[in-house]
This record gives structure tokens, C-alpha cells and sequence, in this order.
């Protein structure tokens, strides 16, 4: 491991600076296809300009201090041998007074620079990534539908009304969020006997698949410090569901994505390493704001979940294939537990701030007679290496890192497709093959 930087001096960009200078156009196009103020731009590269403009007349500065210093001690040298040598005395006290003009001069020149480098952090961090020109362009309902796979059942010529999962977990004695919320609130839930058996058994098929392609497995913390948050890019547009414990100046993850990226934060990586995959099972919490009245009902959208995400580190010119690797484990995955799905390309509206582009499994949920999220996964490009001062060497000079990340199984979303695609007549569940070594069983039972 080589460490290059202290974490007081993460990068201050998530985007390239030199791309703002030669290609500001690109930028603005990003924020308009992402529906963001595209203003933002003009002001970044308007203060990036004047940072760079007072960094240069500080190095002058400076520089001047140096010559200065290099004439002041020598004659101080003579002084002090020809202390009564009036012509010298003269030079060095006129040298002093200047030295010391100068002084106050690199002190307001350091201080204006310091100012505007907290002022372009603060406008960078306002800026997204920058999209992928083949994501469609638009809000949350204009992504477009890659592939479709499986067919949902048809529960009608089957002759039965399916339940929704939230009704087989109380038959199964699976779930409980009566008790939950007489604990926590609402949206918690308890996954109890064969709900907390299903949810182990899904954790361990995850596991076992990622790792047989090579991932590295990983149990993260889920408490994190600012830079990690604020280094992935979830403490912009996606600070209102993060939960802060102000007390400790730390945030709870809402997801394994957080901790994977910033382990290597401030770290050159060996080129020949590449590309470094790591899957990360972790406990993830989310405020859920601007969700009131979604998915009120269920396990769909809550506050705290376990979920297992693979997360990689390689160069940027492979990232594009790494993502379509990681989009077909997923689908692996999905098709081992016999659900219905399909693969969405992600609007650029509904991007996260870090993503080039997303793709979103959804399963079909038989009772909203929809397909509904499962997984996704998120080019990220350089955004979130830069950000977290991550860097591999390429002839023999630093080069930039790429990561992406990928959900392989979010454990509530997945236990409702279960529950709800492979139901049957009487409330049990059917158990896909895939899983039966897992879990240990072919049917989940209702309970007597």
C-alpha cells in the first residue's frame, strides 16, 4: 500500500478539473440532461479561474520571500563579525523592513486563497458526475426497458387470489411489523423463524456467487466519518435520507458502497491488482424522506435493511465492461431464484449524483401488478475515486481509478418476490432450487 495524501487533504474535486477548463459546454450539458441548474458551471469555473489566479500570485510571493531570505543572511553573517560596518546594517535594515511587508503580503495572499479553495470545494460539491451520453434523458419514468425476462404467473387461471407478502409473512410467521413499530416506528420490521432463516440463506447464496467470481468478501463499518460520506457523494443530493449522529460527528451508511470505496481512501492501488472487487454485507439505514405515502405497506421501503453489494475498483477505460459484468451477475442471481424481471437503463433525472449511468432490476410483484426495483448497479467513473484521493500508477506516474458498484441482493426487496412470485394456494411458498442448499428446505410452511 502506498499512502499518498492525509485525509485533511482529500481531493477537493469529483470531476476532473482540467475538463471544466477546456470543456465547459460538457458540463453544463450533464446538469441539463440531470434537470440540475447548469449556472453552477459559470460560477465554478468563474472562481476556479481566481483561486488559480491568487494561487499564482501567491507562488510569486513566496518566491520573492525566498530571494529575500537568501540576501538577508549573509549580511546578517557581516553584521554580527562588523557589527560597526554602517553600510551594511543599512542594507539588511532596509532588507527587514521589506521582509517584513512582505510577510503580511503572503499572509493575505494565503489567507484569499485559502478562501476561494473553500469556496470551489463548496460549488464542486453541487456538481454531479458526469452522465453517460447513452443514458435516456429525463425523470423517473422515462428510463427505457433493456431486456424482460421470465413471465409473471397468471393467478387466475390458476384459480386464487395472491396474497401480498406482507400477508404470507403472517402466515409463515415470518414478519412482523406490528411489533416493530412498537418499537422503532413505522417502517421497521422483525423477520422472525423462517423470515430471519430466509434472509441468512439469501445472504449466504450472494456470497457464495460473488466469491466464486473472484470478490473479495467483506464486513464493513457501517458508522462512517464525514469524508468517507461526503468522498462517495452522499452528502449532496442524498443528505436528506442519511442519518447523522451529531454527537459523534458520524453517519449511519445506507449502504455498503460508503465504507468499500473510502477503504482505500488517500491510497495509490497496484496497477497489476487490478481490477479489486470486494463484496460487502452490511446493515444500511435510509430516512426514506419524500417517500411518504410509497410502499407505506410491507418491507418494501424502509428505514433499516440488510443488503450485499459487490463494489469494484479498476481503470477507466475497462469500467465500462465491469459494469455490464456486474449487471449480468445480477441477473444470474435473479434468475437463479426463478423470479420474473426486468433490466432498465435509468433515466438521467433519477441518477444518483455520483452515476454515469445505472441499471435497475426490477421484479414483478404479482398484487401491485407492476415490476417494482430488486437491485441495481452504477458506473461511477472517476467521481468517486478523485473525490477519495484514490489513484493507481500507469508508467510509472499516478493515473486515475474508476469505481462502480453493484447491489447483488437487498434482502427485504427480495424476500417480497419470493414470498409473492412462488406462493401457493395455501400460503406456503415454493423454494426455488437455487436456494433449497441454503436454506434447507423445499417449501416454507404455513404455520399450523
Amino acid at each position: 500500500m502506498d499512502s499518498v495524501l492525509g485525509t485533511h487533504n482529500l481531493a477537493s474535486t469529483m470531476i476532473d478539473p482540467q475538463l471544466l477548463r477546456d470543456n465547459p459546454e460538457l458540463l453544463k450539458d450533464s446538469a441539463r440532461r440531470r434537470g440540475e441548474d447548469e449556472h453552477v458551471i459559470d460560477e465554478l469555473l468563474a472562481v476556479d479561474q481566481r483561486k488559480r489566479a491568487a494561487q499564482t500570485h501567491y507562488d510569486e510571493l513566496r518566491a520573492q520571500q525566498k530571494i529575500l531570505s537568501k540576501q538577508i543572511g549573509p549580511l546578517q553573517g557581516r553584521s554580527r563579525k562588523d557589527p560597526t560596518n554602517e553600510d551594511v546594517r543599512a542594507q539588511l535594515d532596509e532588507l527587514m523592513l521589506t521582509a517584513g511587508v512582505l510577510a503580511e503580503q503572503v499572509k493575505a495572499a494565503d489567507a484569499q486563497t485559502g478562501s476561494l479553495t473553500s469556496a470551489l470545494k463548496a460549488l464542486w460539491l453541487q456538481v454531479s458526475n458526469v452522465v453517460d451520453p447513452r443514458s435516456p434523458v429525463g425523470g423517473e419514468e422515462d428510463f427505457v426497458v433493456v431486456s424482460t425476462h421470465g413471465t409473471p404467473r397468471d393467478f387466475t387461471t390458476e384459480g386464487f387470489t395472491p396474497r401480498d407478502h406482507l400477508e404470507l409473512g403472517g402466515l409463515l410467521g415470518a414478519i412482523d411489523v406490528e411489533r416493530a413499530a412498537k418499537v422503532s416506528g413505522s417502517r421497521f420490521f422483525y423477520l422472525t423463524g423462517i423470515g430471519a432463516l430466509l434472509e441468512l440463506a439469501l445472504l449466504n447464496m450472494a456470497i457464495a456467487q460473488a466469491t466464486r467470481y473472484g470478490f473479495i468478501p467483506v464486513v464493513p463499518p457501517v458508522l462512517v466519518n464525514s469524508p468517507a460520506m461526503e468522498g462517495t457523494g452522499f452528502l449532496g443530493q442524498a443528505a436528506e435520507n442519511v442519518y447523522r449522529l451529531d454527537a459523534d460527528d458520524a453517519y449511519l451508511v445506507g449502504t455498503a458502497e460508503v465504507p468499500l470505496a473510502a477503504m482505500h481512501a488517500d491510497e495509490i492501488l497496484d496497477a497489476e491488482a487490478l481490477p479489486m472487487r470486494y463484496v460487502g454485507w452490511s446493515t444500511c439505514f435510509r430516512r426514506e424522506a419524500g417517500s411518504h405515502g410509497k410502499d407505506t405497506r410491507g418491507i418494501i421501503r424502509v428505514h433499516q435493511f440488510d443488503k450485499v453489494e459487490m463494489f469494484v475498483f479498476t481503470t477507466p477505460d475497462e469500467a465500462d465492461a465491469e459494469h455490464k459484468r456486474l449487471l449480468a451477475w445480477e441477473q444470474e442471481f435473479m434468475d437463479a431464484l426463478e423470479i420474473p424481471y426486468r433490466v432498465i437503463d435509468v433515466a438521467t433525472g433519477d441518477l444518483g449524483s455520483s452515476a454515469a449511468r445505472k441499471f435497475d432490476i426490477e421484479a414483478w410483484i404479482p398484487t401491485q401488478g407492476t415490476y417494482r426495483e430488486v437491485t441495481s448497479t452504477s458506473n461511477t467513473t472517476q467521481f468517486q475515486a478523485r473525490r477519495l484521493g484514490i489513484r493507481t500508477r500507469k508508467d510509472g506516474a499516478p493515473a486515475p481509478i474508476a469505481t462502480l458498484n453493484g447491489t447483488l441482493c437487498a434482502m427485504p426487496r427480495m424476500i417480497v418476490a419470493i414470498l409473492e412470485n412462488h406462493q401457493q394456494v395455501d400460503g406456503s411458498i415454493y423454494v426455488p432450487e437455487a436456494l433449497r442448499g441454503y436454506l434447507g428446505q423445499d417449501v416454507l410452511a404455513v404455520r399450523p
